[in-house]
């Protein structure tokens, strides 16, 4: 059974551990994304992710809680600056683990952190429309921007097709007046 078992101890000792944690989340915020183990990308995101939180907000204490757990200044300097401006809309979520494949020389899985709102492939600044499950209304009439000369072939077109139908009209006009007329 794992109770109790939250930290991921990845082989090592606390000390070293938080050290190798420290280094790892500042070398994210300076690079953006590091090629890493599956094992310490997952130990990682769970590290660095509550420190990108607190750098939503820009106090003196967040400042200080930050710099506790990273150890560089320039570190802070740059997440409190420049990630927190980009994440400042998310509720969460701000790494993603991508996973790379097999190492050549010990067969270790490979994966990719990165911060998601400083991939450029991924990223789309259109925000799309949301979608419904609701058929939307469509309605039938079309409007047609014409010129004047296909509004006069237009008029040509409705008026030929007046007079034919009026002199069907009256061929059927005539031949019944002749029925009728036979007829009595």
């Amino acid at each position: 059974m794992r109770h109790g078992k939250k930290v991921i101890h990845l082989g090592r000792k606390t000390a070293h551990r938080k050290s190798m944690l420290s280094n790892m989340a500042c070398s994210l915020i300076e690079h953006k994304r590091i090629n890493t183990t599956v094992t310490k990308a997952k130990a990682l995101k769970q590290f660095v992710e509550p420190i990108i939180t607190k750098a939503k907000s820009d106090t003196t204490h967040n400042r200080r809680l930050v710099f506790s757990s990273l150890r560089d200044k320039i570190a802070v300097s740059e997440l409190f600056r420049d990630i927190a401006a980009k994440v400042g809309e998310r509720p969460g979520g701000y790494t993603r683990i991508i996973k790379l494949g097999n190492r050549l020389g010990d067969n270790a899985d490979m994966a990719l952190i990165e911060l998601v709102d400083f991939n450029e492939v991924y990223k789309t600044d259109e925000k799309e429309k949301k979608k419904t499950r609701r058929r939307g209304g469509k309605s039938n009439v079309k409007i047609v921007e014409t010129t004047a000369i296909e509004d006069e072939v237009a008029e040509k077109k409705v008026k030929k097709n007046i007079e034919t139908t009026a002199d069907k009209l009256s061929e059927t006009d005539a031949k019944n007046e002749e029925g009728i007329e036979d007829g009595k």
